[in-house]
């Protein structure tokens, strides 16, 4: 059989993605890396509070104390508090409420109907950027991306007489690699926000961050990931594939199935029944004497209802349109599948459960210890006598994280961990939670598509081995290599650009802190 992979096996590139690949399965599971990193933390509490630090707690006005958590009081009271402290972690109730009216959407077939409809009636010449477009809207869905985009895309290229693998890259990028880009609000958004609100209480217990700080920047950044797709995709990455042939076995490669006159019906009157909804919440808001807004009349400030209703309002925006679909598509004939829905959408999150309340426990030591705030400061002292411009401090955090992402995929374990030493560290310098969030973000997007660890990059390797069976890890870490190295430049020179204009990040966001 002839050799189609595209990378010569090796090339220097290729030693080194290897070298990548074999470190990192070498670590532990995020959730034991956050075991570890919580007995690590036990142990530098009781060195460190033998020690006398000059370093002012900006929360106190007092040189920073660091708490022994290894006394029997600090013991007794971690044990006390160990299923409050959990119960209690933030991001938990977000992300749960979320995935169960996400569960029933998605579950239902409305999600994949509409997806299907999208790409169905695209001509050809725009179908590079409608399906990167159809990409980055399904992050809503979470899963729904990796596991009906790209290969959907696939099969569409395929049945237009272009080549397969240039549709699994395109929308693997915009899945992917635009994993922080998107119009549509989702549950990533008040996730990240959790853990960023935590990491800013250890400099500003008050400190408040709306769920969609980032909005306005994410929803910017879709064009631009688009527009990056579409020229990479269409004028580099297809032209080279023209010397790779598809050579998969016929009953493998996927066909294209028609969406029925059932399912077509049913879309049109769950678009509707959501539509009804989003006009209902703006006629509710519309008056200035509306319960959802503050008492002072604002609809964005923090003390309005709205704003607290960020979660339950993805809740509801995708449970009705779910029901409406699957009663009228027949995948839903009585409540019994509605729930059932919810608790398939559950069983998918029993990893991100056992990894939360590792994570939470971790959190709270590393608050309480004062660990935090010392390496907050003393961290802030060490960039203040750099004297490095805030710009060039952003660049390094979006390159950090694109760093740390070859080696921990997942974006809320990644944000877990080094959340609470960038975030109050460049508070400290007087740069935003919702700045540092948002390099963060373009960091952890920009080299997904190249980290053999993304839990579901084996799986886009599967998808491609239908169409070309000699399709092996490096064939797609060379296939998407253009876009995360033009992704990570051109994303981070926009966010730059974005700063420079003023224009707001998101909803209550700013780019400056002062204490």
């Amino acid at each position: 059989m002839q050799n189609t992979n595209i990378e010569p096996q090796d090339t220097k590139l290729q030693k080194i993605l290897d070298w990548i690949e074999r470190t990192g399965n070498k670590l532990p599971d995020p959730a034991m890396i956050f075991f570890f990193s919580l007995l690590i933390i036990w142990a530098l509490s009781w060195l460190l509070s033998s020690f006398d630090f000059s370093e002012i707690d900006p929360r106190t006005n007092a040189p920073i104390v660091v708490n022994n958590q290894l006394t029997g009081d600090a013991l007794a009271t971690f044990l006390a508090n160990m299923v409050k402290t959990f119960t209690g972690f933030a991001p938990l109730g977000v992300v749960l409420v979320a995935m169960l009216g996400v569960g029933v959407a998605e579950h239902s077939g409305f999600i994949n109907t509409g997806i299907k409809r999208v790409l169905d009636r695209t001509p050809q010449f725009l179908l590079t950027p409608i399906v990167i477009l159809v990409a980055i809207v399904s992050h809503t869905a979470t899963d729904a991306g990796y596991v009906l985009v790209i290969p959907l895309a696939g099969v569409i290229y395929y049945a237009m007489g272009r080549h397969p693998l240039a549709g699994i890259t395109a929308a693997f990028a915009g899945v992917s690699g635009g994993f922080s880009a998107n119009f549509v609000p989702s549950a990533i958004d008040p996730l990240l926000q959790s853990f960023t609100q935590s990491a800013a209480h250890i400099v500003d217990p008050a400190i408040q961050i709306n769920p969609l700080n980032n909005y306005f920047f994410t929803s910017a950044s879709s064009v631009l990931v688009i527009l990056i797709g579409w020229y990479l995709n269409d004028k580099i990455i297809e032209p080279r594939l023209k010397k790779v042939p598809v050579d998969g076995d016929p009953e493998d490669i996927p066909q294209f199935a028609e969406v029925t006159h059932k399912e077509r019906s049913a879309l049109r009157w769950a678009l509707a029944a959501m539509a009804l909804g989003v006009g209902l919440l703006v006629a509710s808001v519309w008056s200035e004497s509306s319960a959802l807004r503050a008492p002072n009349g604002e609809l964005a400030s923090f003390s309005a209802p709205l704003m607290h209703s960020i979660v339950p309002l993805i809740f509801l925006l995708f449970v009705i349109p779910g029901v409406v679909y699957g009663y009228l598509a027949g995948t839903f004939k009585n409540s019994r599948d509605v729930i059932n829905a919810m608790s398939k959408a559950m069983d998918g999150m029993s990893y991100y459960i056992v990894m939360a309340f590792f994570c939470s426990l971790f959190i709270s030591a590393f608050n309480t210890s004062n660990i935090g705030a010392l390496l907050a400061v003393k961290g802030a002292d060490t960039l203040r006598e750099l004297a490095l411009p805030a710009s060039v401090t952003i660049v390094g955090i979006v390159l950090l994280t694109a760093f740390v992402n070859l080696f921990v995929g997942s974006a809320s374990a990644k944000w877990a961990l080094i959340g609470p030493i960038l975030v109050p560290m460049l508070m400290q310098l007087g740069i935003s939670p919702d700045l540092t969030q948002a390099a963060y973000r373009i960091g952890d997007s920009s080299s997904n598509i190249i980290t053999p660890l993304m839990p579901y990059f084996p799986l886009v390797v599967v998808y491609a081995q239908r169409y070309v069976k000699g399709t092996g890890i490096g064939t797609l870490i060379s296939l998407m290599l253009p876009y995360a190295i033009t992704l990570l430049i051109c994303w981070t020179a926009f966010l730059l650009l974005y700063w420079s204009f003023g224009l707001p990040l998101g909803i209550q966001s700013s780019y400056m802190y002062a204490p």
